[in-house]
């Protein structure tokens, strides 16, 4: 379906029904359809819904607004009109970096985050020649290929989910495919981040070539003290395909035990004691 935010049509897909909605944004090059084995491996007593950012996927792709902001705007518009009530919002590679900005405005309904290989907070630590080669990797079925096998997985994709991955970064918008590596990644949101209240969850592989582990420890979980990391063993960038059981064995349990929480006085989730494996 697909729902007016931000001036646009945004294009979701949902499934599953509960008091405890899941909402999903996508990494740089993806789409709804990256989530599916996820949600798939998730109870069906939580409503998923799986967005298209702008651009991407089937959403509307206009000729400018890519930036940080941007897309959380689209994000927590669909939220609105979806009249959510309590969610969790889970976020991948840029998505979420895009959930780290929607989290630190403490909207309503928010009750927890789940960080996957999550851009961090900082601006990308890049040369501009990397950002303008990054720009055009999605240009064509060779170059996307090569991205997969170089610096997006650790494991070998199936044939069908290797295709999904091909299909989904072609289709981009010429314009969303360069506003990330060109400016959108450059934004700077440590500051933001620290406002993050909500119990989070900070998920990432093992072999993760583009945003690794200590690189997370080192710039997101520093400025969000009270996140949990797990470590997705033997999984590269993209663990929603990778290791889609996994990490919808995380995300569920993670939702249970937020779900099973208290309201605090002030409205928000009680945080859960800090720990981190």
């Amino acid at each position: 379906m697909k729902i007016a935010s931000n001036g646009i049509r945004i294009h979701l897909e949902e499934q599953g029904s509960g008091d405890v909605a899941l909402v999903f944004l996508h990494y740089y090059g993806g789409s709804s359809r990256t989530w599916g084995k996820v949600i798939a491996a998730l109870p069906k007593s939580y409503r998923s819904f799986a967005m298209d950012h702008r651009g991407w996927g089937e959403s509307d792709a206009p000729a400018s607004g890519y930036g940080l902001a941007d897309l959380a705007n689209d994000a927590q518009g669909v939220i609105e009109a979806l009249e959510l009530n309590r969610y969790l919002l889970i976020g991948h590679s840029m998505g979420g970096k895009v959930a780290q900005l929607m989290a630190s405005r403490r909207p309503n309904g928010l009750a927890g985050l789940v960080l996957v290989a999550p851009s961090p907070p900082q601006p990308m630590a890049t040369t501009p020649e990397a950002r303008e080669a990054m720009a055009r990797v999605y240009a064509t079925r060779e170059s996307v290929s090569a991205a997969i096998d170089q610096v997006l997985t650790a494991k070998v994709l199936s044939p069908k989910d290797r295709e999904q991955v091909i299909e989904d970064s072609l289709r981009g918008a010429p314009q969303a495919k360069a506003a990330w590596p060109r400016s959108t990644s450059l934004e700077d949101i440590t500051r933001d981040v620290a406002a993050i209240e909500v119990p989070t969850v900070v998920i990432a592989g093992e072999l993760d070539r583009v945003d690794s582990v200590d690189l997370l420890k080192a710039e997101l979980l520093s400025r969000v003290p009270h996140a949990v990391l797990h470590v997705l063993p033997g999984t590269g960038h993209l663990s929603p395909l990778e290791s889609p059981q996994q990490l919808g064995g995380l995300i569920g349990a993670f939702a249970a035990r937020v779900a099973g929480e208290p309201n605090g006085t002030d409205g928000k989730m009680k945080q859960a004691a800090p720990r981190r494996t």
